[in-house]
């Protein structure tokens, strides 16, 4: 047999063309089944991946309070610095006093405030809406009752509330407001900085750290400050009404004990959270309706304030502290 005839006959061999075919059928079953198995692991992954952001995402302290089907006192946290983006930003507060009074079985809701103070906006958008709440459910009390300290827009808030609780040692006041910053220039003389500042329009270098005073700006600065502190005090008297005694130190920013602030009219009496859902609004379970940052949104939220201090750090703001 020449080459030629041996070479076609292999060719032409169908045992081995069906061992051929096999394998290739063989490495592509293996494949898919390889394909199949990956397909299934990402699957799980995201699955387990969505279901921790939910866990994170969904308020669970609020669903169970929604499943509570009884008469109770409601209660919404107001703690620390009032601020956009914050724990104790109008956002969050606003919401969790909808919530207390939507709910049915309220029979009155506790504003229990531990808070220096912070933003006139943030304060003023909570008091309006406390207002709001207690002209649509007249039906519905609301009590501040006070912890360690409610200053200034604390205070604010406290005057929107149907009476004040405090304790004895609580810090009361702080009826004024300030704008603060830092004056650098003497530094920079010193150490031989020029500073180049270029803007269009004349103010627009309103209160530069890093440029001398302007008399003008700083009696503009006090002007502004003044028109802030007056809505404030309409406010407290507004709130307060005749139970307050005014004296010229009242609005000047002081503060005093919460025993002081009973004898000034800046509060109604000593108690607790269970003392007036006990004794005052008679429903002594409590139903916490404060709604929490979960992960995700304290992570957004304070990237967020990060970035905007890093714009804005070196300047002055307004507060109520």
């Amino acid at each position: 047999m020449s080459e030629s005839e041996t070479q076609s006959g292999k060719r032409s061999d169908p045992v081995w063309e069906r061992e051929v075919i096999e394998r290739l059928a063989l490495a592509s079953v293996t494949e898919q089944r390889r394909r199949r198995r990956w397909g299934i692991f990402f699957r799980l992954v995201g699955f387990a991946y969505l279901g921790v952001l939910l866990f994170a995402v969904i308020d669970w302290g609020t669903l169970f309070n929604q499943a509570e089907h009884r008469r109770h006192t409601a209660l919404v946290e107001l703690s620390g610095v009032i601020a956009p983006g914050g724990e104790a930003s109008a956002d969050d507060v606003v919401s969790s006093l909808q919530s207390a009074f939507d709910d049915k079985n309220t029979q009155g809701v506790i504003l229990r405030i531990n808070s220096p103070g912070g933003s006139p906006v943030q304060s003023g958008i909570i008091n309006d809406e406390i207002r709001r709440l207690r002209d649509i459910h007249p039906d519905v009390p609301l009590y501040a009752v006070v912890e360690d300290i409610c200053a200034s827009g604390g205070y604010y808030v406290a005057v929107a509330a149907d009476r004040i609780f405090v304790d004895k040692a609580s810090i009361v006041g702080s009826i004024g407001v300030l704008m603060d910053g830092f004056g650098f220039t003497g530094l920079m003389d010193k150490l031989g900085v020029e500073r180049r500042l270029l803007t269009a329009g004349e103010n627009k270098g309103f209160l530069d750290p890093f440029s001398p005073q302007q008399e003008r700006h700083r009696e503009h600065a006090q002007e502004l400050l003044g028109d802030v502190h007056r809505q404030f005090i309409d406010v407290v008297r507004k709130g307060r009404g005749d139970r307050l005694k005014e004296s010229p130190e009242m609005f000047s920013g002081l503060m005093w004990t919460g025993e002081r602030s009973i004898e000034l009219g800046l509060a109604d009496a000593l108690g607790s959270v269970e003392y007036v859902a006990r004794e005052v609004v008679q429903a002594e379970d409590i139903v916490d309706y404060t709604q929490r940052q979960n992960i995700a949104e304290r992570f957004a939220k304070q990237f967020g304030a990060n970035l905007g201090e890093s714009v804005a750090g070196a300047f002055s703001h307004i507060g109520l502290r």
